[in-house]
């Protein structure tokens, strides 16, 4: 059944569209800081081990709302590794194992990726579509990959 909140049919889908590239971004980083966590040696091992897992556990709640956020918006949600693979905005390495600091400093450049492209995504649905509460939504994902990139940034310090 199709939602009748007050926004176009041109809107909604506008804005499933955006949740898809943000689900897709989101689920290729859990994947890399799943992989990270699987693969981190070196000093403060087990810090940084359970700093990516308390990372990708958040990662893993965020993923559950922006995929039920899509079907609020009446909207099926996409689940295949080929459509994350098609929408992501994130590059991933295969085969590539970095040491700890450049895990760090990758994972800060993505969480920053997505920072820079929640802003853009935000103040489209705030302007074109005026869905505030999709808005407000991605707001609270922004506030998450701030703190995210925050402290990744200062373990590299």
């Amino acid at each position: 059944m199709k939602p009748t909140i007050g926004i176009t049919d041109k809107n909604l889908k506008n804005n499933i569209t955006i949740l898809e590239s943000t689900l897709a971004d989101a689920v290729t980083l859990y994947t890399k800081t799943r992989k990270f966590h699987w693969n981190v040696s070196g000093q403060s091992f087990m810090e940084i081990h359970k700093l990516f897992e308390n990372q990708y556990k958040e990662l893993e709640a965020n993923i559950d709302e922006i995929a039920e956020r899509i079907n609020k918006l009446g909207g099926k949600t996409i689940g295949t590794m080929a459509e994350f693979k098609e929408l992501t905005r994130l590059k991933e390495s295969p085969n590539v194992y970095p040491d700890q600091k450049e895990m760090l400093k990758e994972l800060l450049a993505d969480n920053e990726t997505i920072v820079v492209q929640l802003r853009k995504d935000i103040e489209t649905i705030e302007d074109e579509t005026k869905d505030i509460g999709t808005a407000d939504f991605m707001t609270g994902l922004l506030q998450d990959h701030e703190t995210t990139a925050w402290i990744l940034r200062r373990y590299l310090s």
